[in-house]
């Protein structure tokens, strides 16, 4: 498939349009869909979910553009809605976690290998090891609640064992701050992998503080309540590394280019023909939105697109697992931490994320107590405890 950035102008907003009925498509299967169709959805919904929460913002700050952001936003809203519906109602709140953390592992991982930018590219491994460990947290959890294997979820893509701990993982909000890319000399690619990453993880910081108060469980309800403020400090990780001087219609452009060049890679890899045709429509209707705002970026800026993004699409995301990688990451930079935006040795980690740790961990840690004696093996503690 051939995709012009600059050039393609995809479905005419006015065009785009949905029934209330459309929206509600039949859910995937949750045992027979492959897995990587479930992480598409999920990182798609974050993708939808912040381009709405951006655009809602932009609106507070802009008069001229209120009109066109509104318009493209109710359509971003629709999509998103017919998007986080494909998740079927089988899924438990701890199963759609561990789906969440899944995403987290393995779009973070792949990005990191084809991100250009060798800093970039350790932000994410950074942060990427501190997913990894919450997932080995959740599927103790999913174990001792449900009786349910994680497995049945990641479907043998995924590791189960831990990470960075954590236990180890809070830090002073001073250095969760990295240093940005340079708007002027970075690539698009770059710049369009910051969005997604960022979207992903906002998205799962806004689930578990949603979700981790319906739980009766105290155990759960404290697990969730320590990783939602881990997702916190990766949110604003994240957040860093996008240039604060990019202009408003700057950073609308990027959202939109970001939003094509992701359904462009979920159709390259979906098998599932139904969901396909899905994102078929959504790059069409993102081709409209990308074009709307090439339209504004020249009225508004005089600037031409092109010095922002690329003509052709960028290599898709590969959605397969990223075991090996994951694997050496671990061996190699299990014991990086941080001081201020810099990465350093374990023992060099800075002291105002020393006496925050040991502040948060005062009372104790639920992450730790949670998998006390857990292993992954197939099957579930329930199962092994009548065997």
């Amino acid at each position: 498939m051939s995709i012009n950035l600059l050039k393609d102008e995809g479905t005419p907003l006015d065009k785009q349009r949905f029934t209330i009925r459309e929206l509600v498509q039949p859910p995937l299967n949750k045992l027979e869909d492959d897995a990587f169709t479930r992480v598409r959805v999920i990182l798609a919904n974050g993708l939808e979910q912040q381009a709405n929460r951006f655009q809602h913002h932009c609106s507070q700050f802009n008069g001229p553009l209120r009109e066109a952001l509104a318009s493209v936003r109710r359509v971003e809203h629709h999509q998103q809605t017919m998007i986080n519906w494909l998740l079927s109602s089988d899924h438990s709140p701890l199963e759609t976690t561990i789906a969440y953390e899944q995403v987290a592992i393995e779009v973070t991982a792949a990005i990191a290998q084809q991100e250009p930018d060798p800093y970039l590219a350790q932000v994410y491994r950074f942060g990427l090891l501190e997913d990894f460990d919450h997932m080995y947290r959740y599927s103790a959890l999913l174990d001792r609640v449900e009786g349910k294997d994680a497995n049945n979820i990641l479907q043998s893509y995924t590791d189960v064992v831990p990470g960075r701990i954590t236990f180890e993982e809070h830090r002073h909000p001073h250095d969760d701050l990295r240093d940005h890319y340079d708007r002027t000399r970075a690539s698009a690619i770059s710049k369009m992998n910051a969005l997604t990453v960022m979207s992903g993880e906002y998205q799962t910081r806004d689930y578990y503080m949603t979700i981790g108060p319906t739980f009766s469980d105290p155990v759960a309800r404290l697990l969730y309540a320590e990783i939602a403020s881990i997702e916190e400090q990766h949110v604003t990780q994240y957040g860093s590394i996008i240039d604060p001087d990019e202009t408003l219609l700057e950073k609308w452009l990027l959202y939109e280019a970001n939003e094509v060049y992701n359904y462009y890679s979920f159709v390259e890899s979906e098998p599932n023909p139904r969901i396909r045709a899905i994102w078929e429509r959504f790059l069409d209707y993102e081709l409209g939105h990308l074009h709307l705002v090439r339209n504004l970026f020249q009225k508004y800026e005089d600037r031409d697109p092109a010095e922002i993004l690329p003509e052709q699409m960028p290599t898709p995301i590969p959605f397969e697992s990223q075991r090996e990688f994951v694997r050496k990451t671990l061996e190699a930079e299990i014991d990086l931490r941080t001081d201020g935006s810099k990465f350093v040795d374990k023992p060099m980690e800075g002291p105002k994320s020393l006496e925050y740790r040991q502040h948060m961990n005062s009372e104790g840690s639920p992450t730790s107590s949670v998998t006390e004696g857990y292993v992954w093996t197939p099957g579930t503690e329930l199962n092994r405890k009548t065997t």
